[in-house]
């Protein structure tokens, strides 16, 4: 082992050491990439459907199309359940950070406090439902009909928000209002996907 010396001209010694720090931080910045290409392809659904309201109404889809796909299963499709929870749960945790702290926070600002706050309380539940699943255990009678009071909930939180809440919303926004709404939540949704 080398002794320090303070006079040391900066050099890393010899060429094998240079070119184990070289790929080093080639590989680190390779896995930077990677995780913001990740990122950008799952918040690209949102972003693709155009203002904030379509965005959060595409999850929406989406997340109902993995419930549908999830009732549809039974206790030998261990690692089918398994595989559908952590896509709901990904799909639906990522949801949740762009409405509650950007959307929510909008409906509150317009005069909406107590529709947020239930449709907060409602995520709640949601996120209550998502832990019952998983506890129940993927070879369980409980996964398929805990997912069925999912789903209901969801979709009467989706009509809610989409039918009445959301419009309302974007309605009383200006368009350049709107489209900085757009923007924040996609910000939103791009660091937690």
């Amino acid at each position: 082992m080398q002794k320090y010396n303070p006079q040391h001209n900066g050099s890393f010694g010899d060429a094998k050491t240079k070119n184990a720090i070289i790929a080093g931080a080639a590989g680190f910045g390779l896995g930077l990439l990677a995780a913001a290409g990740r990122k950008a392809a799952v918040q690209a659904v949102t972003y693709a459907a155009g203002d904030w309201d379509e965005g959060l109404k595409a999850e929406h889809k989406m997340a109902t199309t993995i419930l549908e796909a999830m009732e549809q299963t039974d206790e030998s499709d261990v690692s089918k359940r398994r595989g559908l929870l952590f896509q709901l749960q990904h799909a639906l945790g990522k949801h949740a950070i762009q409405e509650e702290d950007i959307i929510y926070c909008a409906l509150r600002d317009a005069g909406l406090v107590e529709e947020a706050d239930k449709l907060n309380h409602d995520h709640g539940y949601i996120k209550q439902y998502l832990y019952d699943i998983e506890m129940s255990g993927f070879d369980s009678p409980r996964y398929a009909e805990t997912a069925r009071k999912l789903k209901a909930l969801i979709e009467e939180h989706v009509q809610q928000e989409e039918n009445v809440l959301f419009p309302r919303l974007k309605a009383s926004l200006s368009e350049d209002q709107n489209k900085k709404l757009t923007n924040r939540m996609n910000r939103e949704g791009f660091k937690v996907a």
